[in-house]
C-alpha cells in the first residue's frame, strides 16, 4: 500500500475529466505557426530565437470540471498542470486555468495529435485549442476557445462519452438520451447516427487499429464495425452486474482484449472478452467498492481502477491481481484516470478538487532483484564455508 498524502494537489475545482497532453504534437503544431510569424520578424530582428524551452521534454495533464450552474462560488474551468516525473508530483499551481463561465465541462477528451480538447457541456460540445502562453518563461502552453464551431454538436443535449480513435481521424460521442454519433475528424462528416443505441450511453472506446468501436449502456455493450457502421455483437450483463466502463487493450501484436468494468452486489469486477469470438474469458472481482473510474495503459500491461471511496488500484493485466493500491488516494470518489504515454504513471482526479500522479511500481523487477541478491548471498556463504574448510580463512 502506498502513502496517499504525498503527490496530491488541490486546485479548488471538482474534476470530472482528465487527459494526458500530447505535448510533442502540440508543440509541433504551435511551432509551425510560430515559424510563419518568425519569418515576418526576421528582417526587423535577425537575432535567432531562444529554443531552450524545447531542450527538455515537458509533461502536462489537462483536467476539467467545476461547480456547475448557479452561485456556488466554485468556478467551471479547464485546468492544465505540469507533471514532474522526476519528483512524481504535479505543479502546486495550474499552468493554465481557463474559465468556462457558467458552463460545466462535464466530460472531455484530448485529441491525440494536438488538435485540442473537446468538452461536453449541458447542451452542446465545444472545442478548445492550444496556444502559446506569454505569462510564463517555462510553461508556454495555453488554452483558448476554438473558432471552429462544431455545429453538428450544438443543442444535442448532455453527452456522457467522448473519444477519438488513436489516429485522431474519427470522433465518437454518446448522449444521455442514448444517441450515438460518429464523425470523421476534422471535417465532421457523419459516419454513424444511431438515435437509440442505448437507453443512455455511459462509455465509448475505439480499438487500437480503429476497426471497432465499443459503446456501453448499463445493461448492454455493443461493438460496432466502424467501416460498415454495423453492430458486430451485443454483450449482455450478468444478473447482478451493472456495466460502467469499457476499454480495448492489446495483449500482443495481433490480438486484443475487451475489458468491461462492472459494479456488482459484491464490489467491482473486470469482465474480459475475446475480440475474435466475443466470448467472456473471465470475470475478476478486483475491488470491494463500486468502481467510479477505469482505464488501461497503452501497452496493455496495467489496468487502473478508482473507487467511490477514493481508493486507487493498479491491476496487473497478466493475472488480474492487484499490483499496488493507494488507500484514500482522494477524499472523494475518483472521477477520472489517465495513464502517461510510457504507461508507468497514472494521474487520477476526484470530486474533492484534487489530482495526483502515482508512479507504478514493477513488482516483477523488484522481485527479480531480490532473488539475485539472495542467490549471491548464498553463493558467498558457500564460498566462505569452503575457504574455512581448506584453511584459507582462520
Amino acid at each position: 500500500m502506498t502513502d496517499a498524502s504525498s503527490d496530491l494537489q488541490k486546485y479548488g475545482i471538482p474534476f470530472y475529466g482528465a487527459g494526458w497532453v500530447p505535448y510533442n504534437q502540440v508543440r509541433s503544431k504551435l511551432t509551425s505557426k510560430e515559424k510563419v510569424e518568425e519569418e515576418k520578424k526576421v528582417e526587423k530582428d535577425p537575432t535567432p530565437p531562444n529554443d531552450d524551452e524545447t531542450s527538455t521534454p515537458l509533461n502536462y495533464v489537462v483536467l476539467a470540471g467545476g461547480g456547475g450552474e448557479g452561485r456556488s462560488g466554485i468556478p467551471n474551468a479547464i485546468v492544465v498542470s505540469h507533471v514532474d516525473l522526476a519528483s512524481n508530483s504535479l505543479s502546486d499551481q495550474p499552468v493554465v486555468k481557463h474559465d468556462t463561465g457558467s458552463d460545466l465541462p462535464y466530460r472531455m477528451t484530448v485529441h491525440p495529435h494536438g488538435d485540442g480538447i473537446l468538452c461536453s457541456f449541458q447542451q452542446s460540445c465545444r472545442l478548445f485549442e492550444w496556444k502559446d502562453s506569454e505569462g510564463s518563461e517555462v510553461h508556454k502552453l495555453g488554452v483558448k476557445v476554438s473558432e471552429n464551431v462544431l455545429t453538428q454538436l450544438e443543442d444535442v443535449g448532455q453527452q456522457l462519452a467522448l473519444t477519438f480513435n488513436c489516429e485522431g481521424s474519427i470522433l465518437a460521442v454518446g448522449g444521455e438520451d442514448g444517441s450515438l454519433r460518429v464523425f470523421k475528424w476534422p471535417s465532421m462528416e457523419i459516419i454513424l447516427n444511431e438515435a437509440q443505441a442505448h437507453s443512455s450511453v455511459k462509455n465509448l472506446d475505439f480499438s487500437c487499429d480503429g476497426k471497432f468501436l465499443v459503446s456501453l449502456g448499463s445493461a448492454l455493450c455493443r461493438v460496432w464495425d466502424v467501416t460498415s457502421s454495423e453492430v458486430v455483437t451485443s454483450l449482455a450483463k450478468g444478473n447482478d452486474e451493472v456495466f460502467a466502463f469499457c476499454r480495448f487493450s492489446p495483449i500482443n501484436d495481433k490480438n486484443l482484449h475487451l475489458y468491461i468494468a462492472a459494479v456488482t452486489d459484491h464490489g467491482g469486477s473486470i469482465l474480459t472478452y475475446n475480440t475474435t469470438t466475443w466470448k467472456r474469458i473471465c470475470t475478476s472481482r478486483v475491488v470491494r467498492e463500486a468502481i467510479s473510474a477505469f482505464n488501461v495503459s497503452s501497452d496493455g500491461k496495467f489496468l487502473a481502477v478508482g473507487t467511490v471511496g477514493g481508493d486507487l488500484f493498479i491491476i496487473n493485466a497478466a493475472n488480474m491481481k492487484v499490483q499496488m493500491m493507494v488507500k484514500k488516494a482522494h477524499l472523494g470518489l475518483v472521477t477520472a484516470l489517465t495513464f502517461s504515454p510510457d504507461s508507468w504513471s497514472v494521474v487520477s482526479a476526484s470530486l474533492d478538487s484534487s489530482a495526483r500522479v502515482t508512479l507504478i511500481k514493477d513488482k516483477n523487477k523488484s522481485g527479480g532483484m531480490s532473488w539475485i541478491i539472495i542467490v549471491l548471498m548464498v553463493l558467498l556463504a558457500i564460498a566462505v564455508y569452503f575457504m574455512k574448510e581448506n584453511g584459507n580463512i582462520p
